[in-house]
């Protein structure tokens, strides 16, 4: 028979249940607490009152807690907040991007404003910033609130200057950092394959033939960027001409007929966009042929200028309004303001329907086509004088200048903050008889109310009132007011009950 082992005699030391009963009693009430709210992490919490037997002398190792971070914070199971970044090629990536570049150029202003914002950033964004997607109301400049909100980006003065924050700009330079080592790595990989197919061409050629053909031989490629000599024009066939629709006529009224002038357009093989115009309903553009980008959904959009020929479609009721209230007047002024060349005597062509006003937009698309596609268009702005000269000119090759689109509609903003001066103008101007350049000449002399009437209290007698504006001199010819209009001036601010 075997020896058996002695048995022990005495009390066993009773061992406690729990051996962090203080953490598991913090545990029991955020688990509870987590419970009551729905919240997952209840789970987590209660995993971690099992994870760990041996008895924690100090909060330094409550760290060894499953899921209950170093700090030793009863919140350490809460998910850190991420740190916003916008998706490669959104409209918040382009804007951090453009500003970011922006203000490394030398000399830079510091902020830009919305539309050579919008302009610069569009190649660099998959959406367009301003018409946005088919059954969606949001372009990628719906982006830049969240930016505002994120404290990336900042929105001063009016018009609008946006400029980057400091934390906007520590991460348009991580971004761009990025990009660059994007770029990098697609130009080392389109170098391998170049030189590669080099390789592999050089089996079938000889020494001669392969250092000729350092450029493709298909040299009439229609994109720009195999002939582009110059940044500011855009040579034949480097453009194609389309035709700018403004949202306002697609949209809103009578559905069923602004949407079948759309079709039409569609039937007829018309080559147009949909956007907002400030000026017209129509206008025609011409835009850069630009070669699609491997990697990105859509192409950059080429530069677009803005042709000599605007359409603004009316009624025959709303145009008589329009005479009556003065709209047609300030659309006629809001066109020589952005070009120039044109007076008046505006070209009226009466159609019957939409679907006549379609056939007279196809007709006038194609013929803009055949008109220009021989001609070397030069981008100038409104601001420098005259047309300036240029090499094709000198060639005597066709060309003419052009506005860029960008400019001439901003140029075109109705609702944009208008000075005490303007109002003034604007006032003015409803007299009968008191055009543009007499309502200049009083500017002139009285630039606000407050400046005239400060100088009709200074007169003596009511007749020097009335005579106060009769000698101001307006004009080419340098001819006076005259006395019957500046009563009328006069009466207008000075009556003080009823006009008679």
């Amino acid at each position: 028979m075997p020896a058996t082992e002695p048995v022990r005699l005495g009390r066993k030391r009773a061992l406690p249940s729990c051996p962090n009963p203080l953490f598991l009693k913090w545990l029991t009430e955020l688990r509870d607490e987590a419970k009551e709210k729905g919240l997952k992490i209840q789970y987590t919490y209660q995993k971690v009152q099992r994870m760990y037997v041996l008895p924690c002398k100090t909060n330094k190792h409550q760290h060894i807690l499953s899921d209950q971070g170093k700090d030793g914070g009863g919140d350490g199971g809460r998910k850190k907040k991420r740190e916003y970044v916008p998706q490669k090629r959104s409209g918040g990536y382009a804007v951090l991007l453009t500003l970011y570049k922006e203000t490394q150029v030398p000399g830079s202003k510091g902020y830009m404003f919305k539309m050579e914002l919008q302009a610069e950033a569009q190649h660099l964004c998959d959406k367009s910033f301003t018409a946005p997607d088919l059954g969606s109301k949001y372009t990628a400049w719906s982006s830049v609130s969240t930016l505002i909100q994120k404290n990336l980006v900042i929105k001063t003065h009016n018009p609008a200057r946006y400029s980057l924050t400091e934390g906007g700009l520590t991460l348009a330079e991580r971004l761009a950092s990025a990009e660059q080592t994007n770029t990098d790595g697609d130009r080392e990989a389109v170098r391998s394959e170049l030189e590669a197919t080099e390789e592999d061409d050089a089996v079938s050629c000889d020494v001669d033939d392969v250092r000729s053909s350092g450029k493709p031989q298909d040299s009439q490629t229609t994109m720009t960027t195999s002939r582009k000599p110059n940044a500011e024009c855009l040579l034949p066939g480097t453009y194609e001409i389309m035709l700018c629709v403004d949202f306002i006529e697609t949209t809103g009224g009578s559905h069923h007929r602004k949407q079948e002038l759309v079709k039409e357009l569609q039937r007829n093989g018309v080559n147009f966009d949909i956007r907002k115009l400030n000026v017209g309903d129509f206008l025609w553009v011409a835009r850069e042929k630009v070669a699609p980008v491997a990697g990105q959904l859509r192409a950059p959009v080429g530069r677009e200028l803005v042709l000599d020929y605007i359409v603004e479609r009316k009624r025959m009721d709303d145009l008589c309004g329009s005479i009556i209230d003065g709209r047609f007047r300030e659309q006629k002024v809001g066109v020589q303001c952005n070009h120039s060349i044109v007076v008046d005597g505006f070209f009226v062509k009466r159609v019957q329907d939409v679907r006549e006003s379609a056939a007279y937009l196809t007709i006038m698309t194609r013929f803009l086509t055949k008109l220009y596609q021989n001609r070397t268009l030069i981008c100038r702005s409104r601001e420098l004088e005259g047309d300036g000269g240029s090499d094709e000119e000198e060639r005597g090759l066709p060309s003419c200048s052009l506005m860029s689109f960008a400019e001439f509609n901003h140029g075109a903003v109705k609702n944009k903050c208008q000075t005490v001066r303007e109002v003034f103008a604007r006032q003015l101007m409803q007299i009968s008889g008191l055009s543009g350049d007499k309502a200049a000449a009083i500017l002139e002399h009285y630039s606000t109310p407050h400046s005239l009437l400060t100088a009709y209290e200074q007169c003596a007698s009511e007749a020097e009132k009335e005579k106060l504006l009769s000698s101001i001199r307006y004009g080419k010819l340098k001819r006076n007011l005259g006395p019957a209009l500046s009563r009328t001036v006069y009466q207008l601010y000075c009556t003080q009950g009823a006009l008679t």
